[in-house]
C-alpha cells in the first residue's frame, strides 16, 4: 500500500495559496526552530511556469523575524509531472518528479548538499524533508503545506484512488 499521490500535473496541482509549518532542527547542536506563514503559487507573467512566494514569521533561539522567500517553478517541456525549480534571479535549484507522488532530488551548495524529499498526500496536503549536511552544517526541515481553506484546487483530483486508504475514505 502506498501512502502518496501521484500528481500527472505539478503545476496545476501546487497553484493556489498554501498554509506553511515548518520545523527546522539543527542535529549537531539540538537547537530547534519553526517558520509558519503563507506560500502562494501563481502564474508567471514572462514564461510558462509559477512564481512561488512564502512569507510568515521565524522563530529561532525564541527570536521571531519576518521571513520570506521566493522561487520560480517553471514547466518542465519532458512532462507535466515536473518542473524545474530556480532562484528567483534563475540560478538552478533543483529538479522536481511529482508523478509518483514522491521524489527525492539534490541540490550542491558550496560545501553543503541539500537533499530533498518530496511527499503528495492527497490533494490537499504534501510535505517536503530537507536534509542538509555540510562542514559546519547538519539541519533537518520539514515542511507541511495545507491548501487554503475554501480554496478549491485546480487539479482534477476526480481520479482512481491508488490504494485502499483512499478507497476506504471514499466509501465512508
Amino acid at each position: 500500500m502506498s501512502e502518496y499521490w501521484p500528481v500527472t500535473d505539478a503545476l496545476a496541482y501546487l497553484t493556489g495559496s498554501w498554509r506553511v509549518e515548518r520545523t527546522v532542527r539543527d542535529l549537531a547542536s539540538g537547537a530547534q526552530g519553526s517558520f509558519g506563514g503563507t506560500t502562494v503559487f501563481e502564474p508567471l507573467d514572462d514564461e510558462k511556469g509559477l512564481l512561488h512566494h512564502e512569507s510568515g514569521t521565524f522563530v529561532w533561539q525564541d527570536v521571531a523575524r519576518p521571513a520570506e522567500r521566493t522561487l520560480r517553478f517553471l514547466a518542465d517541456d519532458d512532462g507535466a509531472g515536473r518542473a524545474d525549480v530556480r532562484f528567483a534571479d534563475g540560478r538552478p535549484f533543483h529538479d522536481l518528479d511529482l508523478t509518483s507522488g514522491r521524489y527525492v532530488t539534490d541540490h550542491p551548495c558550496a560545501a553543503d548538499l541539500y537533499r530533498g524529499e518530496f511527499t503528495v498526500r492527497d490533494a490537499d496536503h504534501w510535505r517536503t524533508v530537507w536534509r542538509v549536511g555540510g562542514p559546519a552544517k547538519d539541519l533537518l526541515l520539514t515542511t507541511d503545506y495545507t491548501r487554503d481553506a475554501g480554496q478549491e484546487p485546480e487539479y482534477d483530483s476526480k481520479r482512481e484512488p491508488q490504494h485502499d486508504s483512499e478507497r476506504n475514505s471514499e466509501q465512508s
